[in-house]
């Protein structure tokens, strides 16, 4: 297996340097990145606000996260770790997203629809970092050198918040799309999806007891066809009694 390459990058990001980018890379930044997921969307893309900051002189990398922020005596804000939250959820905003904010680099977990890789991403030129969810956020906190500013603070809380961080070296991000639209995300579910109902032949139905669950793996979707997002149910694998 060949070893993986490791990128740092000056943020903002250079087209040149974004382009250079490969599958499986792990990335590095070091400069400023900000926050910014659907409490920021909606306001900005569907209720008309006008962002706080010209965002575009400031960064062009937008992390979907929730950072664990506590305020200090003097009014600064100390973040002990960050969060990455789930991509997917944000499809739908994306293309105005990047005409709004001149974003190259989105950072989160799980990937993004497969449709906005080829119709979003591969027009603009942007890639998508991903991380872990939990148990890499102390460690992708010790990037974040200070809090440069925190907008909607007040209204939409800590995790909908638009955070602006002076970061150095902050990663591992790793590289899911390539220039023409593929994603290592997309790739790997098609593999596994391809196998996973013959994985259960055979077993009785499981038995389910929490609300929204469901057996079949048609309902676990992440969208409506107008692309408005819903609750994903789960599928449980659980082959045990019902009884108590």
């Amino acid at each position: 297996m060949s070893q993986m390459r490791v990128v740092k990058l000056q943020v903002p990001v250079s087209q040149e340097d974004v382009d250079k980018l490969e599958q499986g890379d792990v990335v590095y930044l070091t400069g400023t990145i900000y926050t910014a997921r659907e409490g920021v969307y909606k306001k900005v893309l569907e209720s008309g606000d006008e962002l706080p900051v010209d965002i575009r002189t400031i960064s062009n990398v937008n992390f979907h996260c929730s950072p664990a922020a506590s305020p200090n005596a003097n009014g600064d804000y100390d973040v002990g770790a960050v969060t990455a939250t789930a991509s997917f959820r944000f499809g739908k905003w994306m293309k105005d997203w990047f005409d709004t904010s001149g974003a190259k680099i989105i950072i989160g977990k799980g990937g993004m629809p497969e449709e906005a890789y080829r119709e979003v991403f591969m027009p603009y030129g942007a890639r998508y970092l991903s991380t872990v969810g939990y148990g890499a956020g102390a460690l992708l906190g010790r990037g974040i050198k200070r809090v440069k500013d925190v907008h909607w603070l007040e209204e939409n809380g800590i995790a909908q918040a638009m955070w602006i961080f002076e970061v150095e070296e902050i990663g591992p991000f790793i590289v899911d799309n390539d220039r023409e639209g593929n994603s290592l995300f997309v790739n790997h579910e098609h593999a596994v999806n391809a196998k996973l109902e013959k994985l259960y032949e055979g077993l009785k139905p499981p038995a389910l007891k929490r609300y929204g669950e469901t057996t079949s793996r048609a309902d676990e979707v992440i969208g409506e066809p107008d692309n408005t997002p819903i609750q994903i149910v789960n599928v449980m694998p659980y082959q045990g009694s019902d009884k108590k």
